[in-house]
């Protein structure tokens, strides 16, 4: 269960015989930046591009041409690569990089409280923010501002105010649209959600009756006529189904208008919230957290503009803070330890988290029936993307005392930007803010990430000439597919590719025949990623089984017992005796008259047993991990 939120190749050798097996486990391809199949959708690289970097957290970002406005709570900012309190300038809770270098730019507006939503007018020609601030450098801002992005400079003309903090803008045409905890909105009296003109600042006719909670998120469809709202608040205008945590409203009114999705996906009150709300011309996607009574999903959904008619859901379990479409695929930050119900990754003990998941933008498949156990609602039989390959690690912070990271995420056709308080991405020091970008623009440099002795191959020789070589798959934090070729005595001597990812490692087999009995071989295994980033195992060394040499079956031996006449028949024992049968009677000798010859005594014939066939078949079983 999630914490509450408080905040939102093949080689032929010829001689070499092969069996190999691998085990790919169950559910769907996987992509990345270089996808098995051209119908999987390429992901961004892993490749953590160079970005400016905070001393706080990150709560909201956007992208404006080629200008990334950062908004949150920090008070000073760094270029990438320097340590924490080296290179510092000031930047007090709202700061500009350049998209495609990662380096700050010259704005600094110094606001004097957080700033928890940006958004831009239709045109590009202003930001606006809203946020717990009442100050932008000397000029009183009561939570909402706006800035030119021509000069940076704080708008004069647009001054509305707001009594409680603004957690969410949108824009279309001239109106702008917040959400918030907010009950006054220009002196006059608005729960929690109010719009204004973009220019004049004039409170505009969009309001509802939202008695409780807060307005996290908004958003409007394409055409301007709806804004969808979700939150924490327990009705919207008086009804729950929808309204319990998201509502469809009228744009130009806050009436309600259906959103059947709300019907089934209701997180409110004290235990869970919608967090994020973004959209683009085929949806809306949302994400929530759920702690407890009164909510019940974790995860993404996706919904049509059309009624809000479910397209997707993924439960995987940890609360999930923001999501952003990207084409066909679909970003999320989280702290999601379980993905089971849709073919992902399985509960671990000590519980593990993915904080940066990619999902395909159209639905795969159905969820299964969920098996993680608790108090987690069962979305069974709904459909449900895939889960792609995209895992960079990002660890959690420590600035707002959640254990958290990533917050934020959004993206645009060749970037990819998370925001938060973590620290490090991939390992490597980057606080705050870190860029992803598509192969194209991209280093590429991520690869394969087992080596040493952590990448050795189990060596066993199980008939005479043979070497049975076993290894647990690599993994790359942005291919699935990976090549591997084995290495005898520092020789490539078979190639082959398998799937894998960082929680689906599967064993691979092959066996080497022709080897000299009693000779020892080494073997070491080589991975590479698709675009030759490439990692060698350690060697392991194994003695190759000798022929075993057969014995020829003696003739029995003639009978020399004094007591019994040599010319006398006898009757074989049985070749198995049972111990619970009933005994068999000893024969009684006949004799034999003297007139005739003694017959020769027959010896038994000779029988020999050929070697077991080596078939060498192994059945190589799937890792698995509790789920629950």
């Amino acid at each position: 269960m999630a914490r509450p939120w408080r905040s939102p190749a093949i080689a032929t050798i010829a001689t070499a015989a092969l069996l190999a097996t691998i085990f790919f486990g169950t559910g769907t391809a996987q992509a990345d930046t270089a996808p098995p199949s051209a119908s999987i959708p390429r992901t961004v690289a892993a490749d953590a591009l160079p970005t400016a970097q905070i001393n706080g957290v990150v709560w909201t970002q956007l992208i404006v041409g080629n200008t990334v406005y950062v908004g949150g709570e920090f008070t000073r900012a760094r270029p990438a690569g320097a340590s924490a309190g080296t290179s510092e300038v000031s930047r007090n809770n709202l700061l500009a990089y350049d998209l495609s270098t990662g380096v700050m730019t010259s704005f600094n507006p110094s606001v004097n409280g957080a700033v928890r939503a940006i958004t831009a007018a239709p045109d590009g020609s202003r930001v606006y923010i809203g946020g717990a601030f009442t100050k932008v450098g000397a000029e009183t801002r009561t939570r909402l501002a706006a800035f030119s992005t021509a000069t940076g400079a704080l708008a004069n003309d647009w001054k509305p105010t707001a009594n409680g903090t603004v957690r969410a803008l949108g824009a279309n045409g001239s109106t702008i649209y917040a959400g918030g905890s907010f009950t006054t909105a220009n002196g006059q009296s608005r729960q929690r959600i109010a719009s204004f003109t973009g220019f004049t600042a004039t409170l505009g006719a969009w309001k509802g009756t939202v008695p409780d909670g807060a307005v996290n998120a908004l958003t409007i469809s394409p055409n301007g006529d709806r804004v969808v709202i979700g939150g924490s608040f327990t009705s919207y205008n008086g009804a729950t189904a929808p309204g319990y945590g998201m509502a469809a409203t009228i744009s130009s009114t806050g009436a309600a208008t259906s959103w059947n999705i709300g019907k089934l996906i209701k997180n409110a009150g004290v235990n869970g919230s919608i967090l994020s709300l973004t959209s683009d011309s085929g949806g809306v996607y949302g994400t929530g957290y759920d702690y407890g009574a009164g909510a019940m999903f974790e995860g993404t959904f996706r919904a049509s503009w059309s009624s809000g008619n479910i397209i997707w859901i993924e439960d995987c379990h940890g609360d999930t803070y923001s999501a952003a479409a990207a084409g066909d695929v679909v970003y999320t930050t989280a702290h999601a330890h379980f993905c089971g119900n849709i073919g992902g990754f399985p509960e671990t003990s000590p519980r593990s988290y993915h904080r940066t998941l990619a999902f395909t933008a159209n639905a795969t498949g159905t969820i299964t029936r969920n098996s993680a156990g608790g108090s987690y609602f069962n979305f069974e039989g709904r459909p449900r993307p895939s889960l792609l390959t995209f895992y960079p690690d990002i660890n959690a912070g420590s600035f707002t005392g959640q254990n958290q990271g990533p917050w934020n995420v959004t993206a645009n056709s060749q970037y990819v930007l998370y925001g938060g308080e973590f620290t490090l991405v991939n390992n490597k020091k980057q606080q705050g803010l870190v860029r992803f970008a598509v192969s194209a623009i991209a280093p590429d440099k991520e690869g394969p990430r087992v080596s040493g002795a952590s990448f050795t191959p189990a060596l066993t020789s199980p008939s005479a000439g043979t070497v049975r070589v076993s290894w647990t798959s690599n993994y790359d934090r942005d291919n699935e597919l990976l090549s591997y070729e084995v290495l005898r005595n520092g020789v490539v001597v078979r190639t082959q590719t398998g799937l894998s990812s960082d929680w689906s490692r599967p064993t691979i087999t092959w066996t080497d025949t022709g080897r000299t009995g009693g000779t020892t071989y080494s073997y070491q295994i080589r991975v590479t990623d698709p675009f030759g980033n490439t990692v060698t195992g350690a060697a392991a060394s194994v003695k190759a089984a000798g022929a075993v040499a057969l014995t020829e079956t003696p003739s029995p031996t003639p009978v020399t017992d004094k007591e019994i006449a040599a010319d006398l028949n006898l009757v074989p024992a049985p070749e198995v005796v049972d111990p619970k049968a009933v005994p068999v009677p000893v024969p009684v000798p006949v004799p034999v008259p003297e007139a005739e010859p003694a017959p020769k005594v027959v010896p038994d014939k000779q029988i020999v047993l050929e070697p077991d066939l080596d078939l060498d078949l192994e059945v190589v079983q799937a890792p698995k991990g509790r789920q629950g």
